[in-house]
């Protein structure tokens, strides 16, 4: 077995890679989509493990893009080896480990279920950083928002609400973890033309003509069925306790409800209590957890 630089005669094999083995990965950035627009470049550093015959037994490559830069980290896209053998796991570390110079960390999403690759994380040295669950709600029966006087719900404005949206979002997540890096309006500008984009799912939550809370609801797959995911939902740090983030949260159901699904999905990290106890009081249920594992160079 051998690690080597992915080449671009090998790039059809790794897509296959990934599609038979992401079910038991955190698959944020394998699907079908993801993988069809992935290249060969600077923000994509990859390498493989290959057998003898060049058949492909293991896989890392990190996203490293502009956001993550800027937040001197680097993301796994994927991280595995087919025979879960420590040694080939450094093997693979050890190479992408070379493109991290400028960097504070790198980490990586893990199934709680899978126990194997949680303890070659041990092994590596890896520390938790946090949990984060996935809640989806299956019932879309709900009440109307009750939206409070001097208050009002916009649908998002491509070309004009740019900067409203990441200043809610930046103020609100500044803290949160793996949050933390500021986006960008370069960043919302390109949200219209993604291929989970619903028309009206992007709202923005006035008080007079302050923005103070946006949520965004985009389509997404669950269990191989449509379903559509909420977030992020951010309220201004001031604007917080007043219930305002029901209030974006139900109108984020109601929507989905009105564009036909029968199910919405959110994430939420495991210390943000707060949250979390809105969400189960609004009918979600906890489907799925992953522990982030992080790397301090």
């Amino acid at each position: 077995m051998k690690v080597e630089a992915l080449k671009m005669e090998q790039l059809e094999n790794l897509k296959e890679y990934c599609k038979k083995h992401r079910k038991e990965l955190d698959d944020s950035f394998l699907y079908d989509e993801d993988l069809h627009n992935f290249k060969i470049d600077g923000e994509n550093p990859t390498y493989i493990l290959t057998d003898s015959s060049g058949n492909i037994k293991g896989a890392a490559s990190l996203i490293l893009d502009d956001y993550h830069r800027r937040g001197k980290r680097a993301r796994f896209r994927i991280f595995h080896s087919e025979s879960h053998d420590g040694q080939y796991y450094k093997q693979l570390f050890e190479e992408i480990l070379k493109h991290t110079k400028s960097l504070d960390h790198v980490f990586l999403f893990v199934p709680l279920l899978n126990q194997k690759l949680k303890d070659v994380m041990e092994k590596l040295k890896f520390d938790v950083e946090r949990y984060t669950f996935l809640l989806v709600r299956e019932d879309l029966e709900v009440r109307e928002p009750s939206i409070p006087e001097g208050f009002e719900i916009r649908s998002f404005r491509p070309g004009t609400d740019e900067d409203a949206w990441c200043m809610v979002r930046n103020a609100a997540f500044s803290d949160l973890k793996g949050s933390e890096t500021a986006i960008t309006p370069e960043m919302v500008a390109k949200m219209p033309s993604e291929s989970d984009y619903l028309d009206g799912g992007m709202m923005i939550l006035f008080e007079n003509e302050k923005p103070v809370g946006v949520v965004r609801g985009s389509d997404d797959e669950y269990e191989d069925s449509p379903i559509m995911n909420i977030g992020p939902l951010a309220i201004l740090p001031e604007y917080q306790g007043k219930g305002l983030g029901r209030v974006l949260l139900r109108a984020a159901i109601q929507f989905s409800k009105e564009k036909g699904y029968k199910r919405c999905v959110l994430c939420v990290n495991a210390d943000n209590e707060q949250a979390k106890a809105l969400y189960l009081q609004e009918g979600f249920v906890e489907a799925e957890g992953v522990v982030c594992y992080r790397y301090e160079m």
